[in-house]
């Protein structure tokens, strides 16, 4: 029997009930029943003859291997180590208190991923920037946000997927959307969802005077499904037009371009960038989705049916400032986490501030 007074014993203790509460949030033994049935799925050569069905089922596999093969590995790690404690060699003392503090750091590590138990935070995302008022100033400066989001992906090595892109005449972008692919996209990027707000000496006037621009950061979980929110057809105005812009003679002559609103929350999703007027309609409604979902949560409806209009009233949302000019200093309205170098966050460096967010809704129980 382990001596219940060895500092190593009580520390192994304290780690298998972390270990355990976490195990229990996250509902691992639910996930894992998941995954051996998953494997049965795509054991079965009859799932291959519908291909669409065999890669989700197969890429919904790879996602839960990846999330709980961690757990399962460190679940024996301190089950081994237990193991040895039992058998009381005091020469072996030094060597299991360094594994305790091994363990210890990893398990500090993976409860990381109590920060992403939201309904979406596993999703992929959509990214949308929106110039606010302001013409050549507040497009400069949503390009400067659309190139940081961008540096923010290389860093991390997401997959990201210009959906539409619309420039300013001189400089910048009226708006852009990406889709952004990667695991718990949106449980990361959520917390950038609002309105940055941006101080410096304006260089798009001769007189160099302090500016004061505003862009909209719009995040969205992708659902492809319509299983997880149901939208009435009767709630729908689809509009198909030509395309314009680049991607060659096709695009300009047919109507590929669609637009859909939902009429009871005045929601508007248009698209042009696909081939086709149906990947334009599928990639409109998978973003449509993802709004309305934000909007639900938003406004903390049950429903679609109760949720009221709110495109406009997001612009009052302003969750971050970027002071060029007196001074130099970025920092965030709710959590008010701070940087002294808007360099370094314009050029992606925004883990920080996100992990500021993330840290805060878990303590706060969001």
């Amino acid at each position: 029997m382990p001596n219940p007074k060895d500092p190593n014993t009580k520390k192994l203790q304290q780690l298998q009930d972390g270990l355990t509460t976490a195990w229990t949030k996250l509902d691992l033994d639910a996930k894992i029943a998941r995954i051996t049935e998953l494997e049965q799925a795509v054991a079965e050569p009859e799932i291959w003859l519908n291909p669409e069905e065999a890669r989700e089922k197969n890429s919904e596999l790879v996602h839960l291997n990846d999330e709980v093969e961690p757990w399962r590995v460190l679940y024996t790690q301190i089950h081994d180590l237990g193991e040895l404690l039992e058998l009381g060699d005091a020469g072996l003392s030094d060597e299991l208190a360094e594994q305790v503090e091994l363990l210890e750091q990893q398990l500090i590590e993976l409860k990381k991923a109590l920060r992403f138990t939201g309904k979406y935070d596993h999703n992929n995302a959509i990214l949308r920037i929106t110039a606010g008022v302001g013409g050549t100033e507040a497009m400069d400066w949503a390009g400067m946000l659309e190139r940081m989001y961008l540096r923010y992906t290389e860093k991390h090595n997401l997959k990201v997927i210009c959906l539409e892109r619309t420039t300013g005449e001189e400089t910048g972008i009226k708006t852009a959307v990406y889709e952004i692919n990667g695991t718990d996209v949106y449980g990361r990027l959520k917390s950038e969802h609002g309105v940055h707000r941006l101080v410096r000496l304006s260089p798009f006037n001769a007189d160099n005077l302090r500016q004061t621009s505003f862009a909209l950061v719009e995040i969205l979980p992708v659902i492809k499904a319509d299983t997880d929110i149901k939208i009435d057809d009767k709630d729908l105005r689809i509009d198909v037009y030509h395309s314009g812009g680049h991607g060659g003679q096709s695009v300009n002559t047919t109507n590929s371009a669609v637009r859909i609103t939902h009429l009871p929350t005045n929601t508007v999703v248009a698209i042009q960038n696909e081939r086709s007027q149906l990947q334009n309609k599928e990639k409109a409604m998978e973003i449509l989705r993802g709004k309305l979902v934000q909007l639900q949560l938003e406004q903390h409806a049950e429903s679609l049916d109760k949720l009221r209009a709110g495109e406009s009233a997001k612009w009052g949302q302003q969750i971050r400032n970027y002071v060029l000019q007196p001074y130099k200093l970025v920092k965030d309205t709710r959590t008010k986490y701070e940087s002294k170098d808007p360099d370094a966050v314009l050029d992606g460096k925004i883990d920080d501030f996100i992990d500021a967010y993330l840290e805060g809704s878990v303590s706060s129980g969001t």
